[in-house]
């Protein structure tokens, strides 16, 4: 069954077209700031998402003021690290880090902290002229918990990455276009709707070969240079046994657009 349009109080899933679903935070009051219940509702619309055979391709988005601003500090300030840990966030962070359809952040204004860190679970990110990216957890005797110490390093470098974890600064979406962290920068009023061109885009190629390319990326961050090959090899060669290719190759050879009708399987 495909997941349709849903709204709540803090969450909205848009069916923008068959194939390309936008999640949309719906905090405005507070930048779109990552509450433990909002943190539940988005693993759990991503769970339905990597579910949802219909679904090719899911943007993230936030409103025109704010990405996400982070962490919900009201729930932190006098939290202890049991309760912390019986909040079991990894779970809920791995609900968008594991989704096996591509992932797409259309950020506008406040990336910070969580929200920098959410940006960074998606594929591709599509960033306003107004975006602002940053962890200033360091500024209040914390440090990122969500995988920046991780994700930020692989993206943009050790020496880049500790002058933001150490200093807490911000940096703006041209900066952060040249040290890589986003992959491309568009006006404001322009980044959801390149970020849903973009989307149609992906989702109408091949989905089994789009999942095993996120699937090799992925895995090529998590092992060494020899067993990623091993992997993205692997991958090629069990795409041999599926009809897209073969209609694929076909549609270039004979000059059409191809028709690709099977789907991913998470």
């Amino acid at each position: 069954m495909s997941m349709p349009n849903t709204t709540s109080d803090q969450v909205i899933v848009e069916r923008p077209s068959e194939s390309v679903a936008m999640v949309r935070l719906n905090r405005p009051q507070v930048r779109n700031a990552l509450n433990l219940s909002l943190r539940r509702e988005l693993a759990s619309v991503f769970h339905l998402l990597s579910d949802d055979a219909a679904v090719r391709c899911v943007v993230i988005t936030g409103d025109d003021k704010a990405f996400c601003a982070g962490a919900d500090l009201r729930e932190y300030v006098d939290a202890s690290p049991t309760e912390i840990l019986a909040r079991n966030m990894h779970l809920l962070w791995g609900a968008i880090a594991d989704c096996p359809k591509p992932v797409i952040a259309a950020v506008r204004g406040y990336a910070l902290g969580g929200g920098c860190e959410l940006a960074m679970h998606a594929d591709i990110i599509i960033a306003g002229e107004s975006a602002q990216f940053g962890q200033p957890e360091v500024r209040i005797g914390l440090m990122p918990g969500g995988g920046a110490t991780q994700r930020l390093t692989w993206a943009v470098g050790k020496f880049a990455a500790m002058r933001m974890l150490l200093t807490g600064e911000s940096i703006s979406a041209s900066e952060a276009l040249s040290m890589g962290l986003v992959s491309t920068v568009v006006a404001d009023d322009c980044v959801v709707p390149e970020a849903l061109k973009l989307a149609d885009k992906i989702a109408a190629l091949a989905p089994l070969a789009v999942q095993l390319v996120k699937e090799s990326v992925i895995e090529s961050m998590n092992s060494p240079l020899d067993a990623g090959l091993r992997f993205e090899r692997k991958a090629f060669q069990m795409l041999f046994s599926t009809p897209e290719k073969t209609e694929g190759i076909r549609a270039f050879l004979e000059k059409r657009k191809p028709v690709f009708s099977s789907v991913s399987h998470s």
